[in-house]
């Protein structure tokens, strides 16, 4: 009799349960979206307003309060899509590079020619940004530099990345083990709060990362130090055995949430090195752009 009574009750309120799992479910992704980046307390500032007139005009008994308060909530939606137009563009590419969409991945081979080319980028201490595009289409980038369209190569890259070259300056975008352009200019991330000793080249790496769903390895000019930055985070200080453990894992989608570090954090990544290139580690770390 119970569980008679228990399946006529599941019959009829499954809708319900299923409700309760979509609303639970848009809850914890809107706190997961919004946790950690400056409008997480602008979002709560704005949720606990509204909910406190509410709560007031119910209790008190206040008509008009809950009138207006009704009547605002729908300007207040459209407020929270401009208030949150970066967090939410943000959200909206991430659920479109999810895993089950993408399309695009380097080849093992890829990532040793990457391997290769970074560190002797990083011998010469040439600066270098090099964004490998992965399942969402960074097009829109690529066309902000110069059309190249060959093969990934170590000389070419030194070449495009060496001091006074026409196109040193800027990004590379590579897309199937194929350079696509050079030149390119990328976003600079707007995060509030970035450790002050990064600079532009890192920030316009990081900029990249929370646009789209893009890997970039950083080099840095000052120091040789090898970086990656990927979904709005950075890992700094490679060597190249660790740096080719980390894009594949990253490429080949076999862990790419591995050792994941705070922006702007001073540890270093497992199995880092413990200097930089062609330097004096004493040097690096007197230096405020060693990072």
């Amino acid at each position: 009799m119970i569980v008679e009574e228990i399946w006529r009750f599941a019959a009829h309120r499954w809708t319900d349960a299923v409700e309760i799992a979509l609303l639970t479910f848009a809850i914890y992704f809107t706190w997961r979206l919004f946790k950690g980046t400056p409008g997480s307390n602008v979002l709560a500032g704005l949720v606990t307003l509204f909910l406190g007139v509410t709560l007031l005009s119910q209790l008190l008994g206040l008509p008009v309060i809950g009138w207006i308060a009704t009547r605002l909530s729908a300007v207040l939606i459209i407020a929270i899509l401009i208030i949150f137009q970066p967090e939410l563009r943000r959200a909206l590419a991430a659920l479109g590079s999810h895993r089950l969409f993408l399309t695009a991945r380097q080849s093992p081979a890829a990532v040793d020619q990457l391997t290769e080319l970074t560190f002797e980028l990083a011998n010469r201490q040439l600066g270098a940004l090099l964004a490998i595009e992965r399942g969402q289409n960074i097009e829109t980038f690529a066309q902000s530099g110069v059309p190249i369209d060959c093969a990934l190569s170590t000389e070419l890259a030194v070449s495009i990345f060496f001091p006074k070259t026409p196109l040193h300056d800027g990004g590379i975008i590579i897309r199937n083990d194929r350079i696509v352009s050079a030149a390119c200019i990328f976003p600079v991330s707007q995060v509030a709060d970035l450790d002050r000793s990064l600079g532009l080249r890192h920030r316009a790496a990081l900029g990249l990362t929370e646009e789209s769903d893009a890997i970039v390895i950083v080099v840095s000019e000052e120091t040789g130090i090898v970086s990656i930055c990927h979904h709005g985070r950075i890992e700094r200080s490679f060597d190249p055995e660790t740096l080719k453990t980390r894009l594949a894992q990253l490429f080949l989608l076999k862990n790419e949430r591995s050792n994941p570090e705070q922006l702007g954090s001073k540890d270093r990544v497992a199995g880092s090195r413990s200097r930089a290139l062609g330097g004096d580690p004493k040097e690096h770390r007197d230096n405020p752009l060693a990072f």
